[in-house]
């Protein structure tokens, strides 16, 4: 009951600023709520600054609420699904993340950026965006302001995304398929793959908009993989240096994400039609949105947590970063796309 109390009065100003995050994303969907809800965090931690009994409830909301919500992620991967419509993708979803991931190690190798800040911009970049970072973000133990940091970066390159992707995609002659993959591989978040599959739709008169988000929905599968690697990667570091427990730094957040994601599929193959399927999909919708908006609340959280003056200044770096992966990204994309004949 004491640690109730001690947490609610930071767990509830987190939710004060998630809700019109939250609103703000369902109107601006290429921004998003996570955005919104960082933002609004810096902006309030400008002024304040006695966060006493505040802090514990923040400090619980930025990682423990951030697990929670990669977890409940999981009740929207329909695993067989999205593998059966995803396959025709994943010769270019493992290229793009692979050389996403190639060119966030050699430039933290090149312009000494720091090493979380590279982990999180090459996993967001190449998987999903901000649902990648905030799995990664625990693994790595990164700080607030490095998963600000991160966060912000993608955020630009999604909206530029969004906005220049169909026009891109017209002026280099891709199919409507090819689009769809296009954006599936090269944009980071649902939410702009959304926008730009939507926009291209409108052009165009088709249906990539599915395409474009099964293709998504197969590449944050790779979240598993990836967040696995770094924790062993981690506590072998870790253990070097100290005796670690890999207890300690094991990510079973990221099991239970699979479990989830496992849930949904047997459900799926045992209720296909019927009243129950329609239940099972609204209570899985739920846990979708709950998901989305234990994030947006983590977000506010680590906006909290943040210097936005300090974020500006530091930003030139992962800037440059952000922009390299995006570009290699596009590049491998397009170029797989020639390669196995789709375009």
């Amino acid at each position: 009951m004491n640690k109730i109390k001690e947490l609610l009065p930071g767990l509830m100003l987190c939710i004060v600023i998630a809700v019109p995050s939250y609103l703000l994303g369902t109107l601006l969907p290429v921004i998003g709520g996570p955005v919104f809800g960082i933002i609004i965090g810096m902006v309030i931690a400008l002024f304040y600054k006695n966060k006493v009994k505040t802090q514990p409830g923040i400090t619980y909301t930025s990682k423990k609420i951030l697990q929670y919500a990669v977890i409940l992620l999981g009740f929207g991967m329909n695993l067989s699904s999205i593998l059966k419509t995803g396959a025709q993708s994943l010769p270019i979803i493992v290229s793009t993340i692979s050389i996403a991931l190639i060119v966030a190690f050699v430039l933290y190798k090149l312009i000494k950026i720091k090493p979380k800040i590279a982990v999180l911009i090459g996993v967001g970049s190449s998987i999903c965006g901000g649902s990648a970072i905030a799995a990664t973000a625990p693994v790595v133990d990164a700080e607030d302001d490095e998963i600000a940091q991160s966060i912000s970066v993608i955020f630009l390159f999604n909206v530029i995304a969004a906005l220049i992707f169909p026009t891109l995609g017209s002026a280099i002659g891709l199919s409507n398929n090819g689009f769809g993959l296009f954006a599936g591989t090269a944009i980071n978040d649902t939410s702009s793959v959304t926008a730009a599959a939507a926009a291209w739709d409108g052009i165009h008169g088709s249906n990539t908009l599915d395409t474009a988000t099964i293709v998504k929905l197969t590449r944050t599968l790779a979240i598993i993989p990836i967040t696995l690697v770094l924790a062993l990667y981690r506590a072998r570091k870790e253990k070097s240096k100290t005796n670690v427990s890999i207890k300690k730094i094991f990510p079973f957040f990221v099991l239970y994400f699979v479990l989830a994601s496992v849930i949904t599929t047997v459900f799926y193959a045992l209720f296909p039609d019927g009243s129950v399927h329609a239940a099972g999909e609204g209570v899985f919708a739920a846990l979708k949105w709950l998901s989305k908006f234990f994030i947006i609340m983590a977000m506010s959280a680590i906006g909290l947590n943040t210097d936005i003056v300090r974020l500006v200044k530091s930003g030139g770096k992962p800037i440059f970063l952000g922009l390299c992966c995006w570009i290699s990204i596009i590049a491998v994309s397009l170029i797989m796309q020639r390669l196995i004949g789709i375009v």
